[in-house]
């Protein structure tokens, strides 16, 4: 990446990085991005840190690190700001200098470096696509509105900066709450494309905006909600590693943006996707960290849910008491009831939810009489709007008298579920329906078997 003048003949080279160079000392850039990725892993952060990008920043071409990055290097070396490593600030890198001074401006390359920059993989799978209605909700597909652009605007290379205010940021906010809506009507697997591409805009806004203090928060919020969302469609399309990296940008945009808010709702999310993925420990750790963020905010809701995760993780590791004494506490403080310091996106955490996510807990723990008298009530409990979740715990319902060996009721549930995947578009029902077909297979003298089996293959025939 190079810096240009605004009247200058052609790039200015990168001013080399030699805080950093002095900082690695004798390790190899390999040792060294080592031992970054290993500090990454003290904090919780996800980087893939290696050793080209040890010598990108050490060259000056990486001039600021993204936030993740940051969160690392500060970790690594306490008490040093970005200058005091070396990098310029991130204002100087991303937005025009107020000044109307040289402007750094990044290339694609360094936009969609997939290998270096983490939190750049909602540019990689994304960008291809063009624009959406949830672009134009944001704004990003009009003319920049500024009152007065320096003289220097118009010239090539440099756009002019895209002010940022209430009706911006409104609509990072609302497109939040339509995906949100359409996720539970529709499931993830339609959505996922749109929902990536706001994404993006949302970033561009953060990264090349202008804006005061009291936007840049409400901005950083709903960019990192926005980040969380599309890291649950990843989630439910069983794109578990993208959606990894989804909540990892999400988390370093919480801490840096010092908001517990986000930061609980990016555990409750991310212990839920590691307990999915089969990694029940990173699933505690997460419940857990979760719970110390949400005992600031006040909302007894929230820490029920966070401990419903806890409870989840417990159950995979078979520790049956650990799990019990999690459920007990996640009714405790459910029962407490919803208050205003509720987060917004907790509107589907009813007693369908707490019901269904109990009901997880049992099947893991093989008590298939309890997981499906929950999984049962869930689906009894739910309502109309969340047609998703209704299609889950119907499909989690015939796994579960599949598991006490109930072969007609698996069956009858099973045919249920399958109805609704004309609605509903969700990988990770479709791949709970697949297993309890399988399994079904093995049994096609039942009349109710083979009906299932009929409809479910004119279900996928039909998809």
């Amino acid at each position: 990446m190079t810096a240009t003048r605004p009247n200058g003949p052609g790039p200015t080279p990168a001013a080399p990085n030699t805080v950093m160079r002095a900082l690695r000392a004798d390790l190899s850039p390999g040792e060294f991005a080592t031992a970054v990725r290993r500090a990454a892993r003290e904090i919780g952060e996800h980087v893939s840190c290696d050793a080209r990008y040890v010598g990108r920043v050490e060259s000056g071409e990486i001039r600021c690190p993204n936030y993740a990055y940051e969160r690392v290097f500060r970790h690594m070396w306490p008490g040093r700001s970005l200058a005091d490593l070396g990098f310029a600030p991130r204002t100087a890198v991303r937005r025009r200098s107020a000044a109307g001074g040289p402007v750094a401006v990044p290339s694609l390359d360094d936009l969609h470096r997939p290998d270096e920059e983490n939190d750049d993989v909602r540019r990689r799978t994304f960008l291809s696509g063009g624009p959406t209605a949830l672009a134009t909700a944001l704004g990003l597909d009009g003319p920049a509105r500024a009152a007065a652009p320096p003289p220097h605007a118009a010239r090539p290379g440099l756009p002019a900066p895209r002010k940022v205010g209430a009706a911006e940021v409104g609509g990072v906010e609302q497109a939040v709450r339509d995906i949100r809506l359409l996720d539970d009507a529709h499931g993830a697997d339609r959505l996922l494309e749109m929902a990536g591409r706001s994404l993006r805009d949302a970033y561009v806004l953060l990264d090349d905006g202008e804006y005061g203090s009291a936007t840049e928060r409400r901005l950083q919020a709903g960019a990192g909600e926005l980040a969380i969302s599309v890291g649950w469609l990843a989630h439910d399309s069983n794109r578990l590693m993208d959606a990894r990296s989804f909540y990892s940008e999400a988390l370093a945009t919480a801490r840096m943006a010092g908001d517990a808010a986000l930061e609980a709702h990016v555990f409750c999310n991310s212990a839920f996707l590691a307990r999915d993925a089969g990694r029940p420990r990173e699933a505690l750790r997460a419940a857990q960290a979760g719970q110390a963020a949400a005992r600031r905010l006040g909302s007894a809701r929230l820490l029920s849910l966070l401990s419903m995760r806890e409870a989840g993780g417990w159950a995979l590791l078979q520790d049956r008491a650990a799990c019990e004494q999690a459920l007990a506490r996640a009714y405790t403080l459910f029962d407490r009831g919803g208050s205003a310091a509720d987060p917004e996106w907790m509107s589907f955490y009813g007693e369908a939810e707490i019901a269904g996510l109990e009901s997880q807990c049992w099947a893991a723990l093989g008590r298939w009489d309890l997981a499906g008298e929950r999984a049962g009530r869930a689906v009894d409990l739910q309502q109309p709007q969340f047609v998703r979740n209704r299609a889950l715990y119907t499909a989690e319902l015939a796994n579960d008298r599949l598991g006490r060996g109930d072969l007609v009721e698996a069956a009858e549930h099973a045919s249920a579920a399958a109805l609704l995947l004309d609605q509903v578009r969700s990988a990770r029902i479709r791949g709970i329906l697949a297993h309890t077909a399988g399994r079904l297979r093995e049994h096609p003298r039942v009349p109710e078997v083979r009906r299932f089996l009929t409809s479910y293959r004119a279900v996928l025939a039909a998809a």
